[in-house]
């Protein structure tokens, strides 16, 4: 973190967090490190309730969001305001319904929530953590224009559609993600190999092979909300420790 942020100098850092504690969700610990080193914001996804220590502190954690459609009652928060050397973004995030568990409507409540912020905040980011390509990109149009930002995640490789639509949003599909390349999707490749080949119930365990790390960055107009520029990060550990 230190190296990005001297390289890159963002205002705020927004980072995904459902599978941070070894893939299966995220418990107080790590999310109170993310914070010390200087992540301003968390969202989650469909692995949000995975490690059941989140219940003991989501209610209590204002810069962490949980999908915003999950049903009315559900713990936690599904927009909230980060603020990070003198800036402040909107943070919504979302979850797909497509090869993901059934949930409310995203398009609908991606509608409500963004107009509801809009009254007070120009520069809002939506994470849209979604399993299908299709319904990603279908939400960066239904947005476009409403958010500064439409950025996927879930699917863990990082596309290569980076964009700004042309009524100033900027998208991409999928960020990428962060851990080992040399396991499939940060998984163990053994273990993920014997599931496809046998389909006997296995055991996943996370990979501790070299890393690789995936980000994006995007500069936003603070008078209109638009968005002036989108650039992906992609780092490789033998890279990194060469720079």
């Amino acid at each position: 973190m230190p190296h990005l942020k001297s390289k890159y100098n963002p205002h705020i850092i927004v980072a995904n967090g459902e599978n941070a504690a070894a893939g299966r969700g995220i418990n107080a610990n790590i999310a109170r490190e993310f914070f010390e080193q200087g992540i301003h914001g968390l969202t989650m996804g469909n692995h949000t309730w995975d490690n059941k220590e989140i219940f003991d502190f989501i209610d209590d954690e204002p810069r962490m969001v949980r999908p915003a459609n999950f049903p009315p009652g559900t713990p936690g928060l599904g927009f909230t305001v980060v603020k990070g050397n003198g800036k402040e973004l909107a943070i919504v995030n979302l979850m797909g319904r497509t090869f993901l568990p059934a949930i409310d409507d995203p398009f609908r409540a991606a509608d409500e929530i963004v107009a509801q912020l809009a009254k007070k905040h120009k520069c809002i980011l939506v994470d849209f953590h979604a399993e299908a390509t299709s319904e990603k990109i279908a939400m960066g149009w239904h947005l476009d224009g409403r958010a500064s930002m439409v950025v996927g995640t879930h699917t863990h490789v990082q596309s290569n559609d980076d964009t700004i639509l042309p009524q100033g949003t900027a998208y991409l599909t999928d960020t990428g993600m962060v851990g080992s390349r040399e396991g499939i999707l940060g998984m163990e490749r053994t273990a993920v190999l014997r599931k496809f080949t046998t389909q006997l119930p296995v055991r996943f365990q996370v990979c501790e092979g070299k890393w690789h790390f995936h980000a994006v960055i995007v500069d936003i107009d603070e008078a209109t909300g638009k968005a002036q520029k989108i650039q992906k990060i992609r780092l490789l550990e033998d890279e990194w420790l060469m720079d």
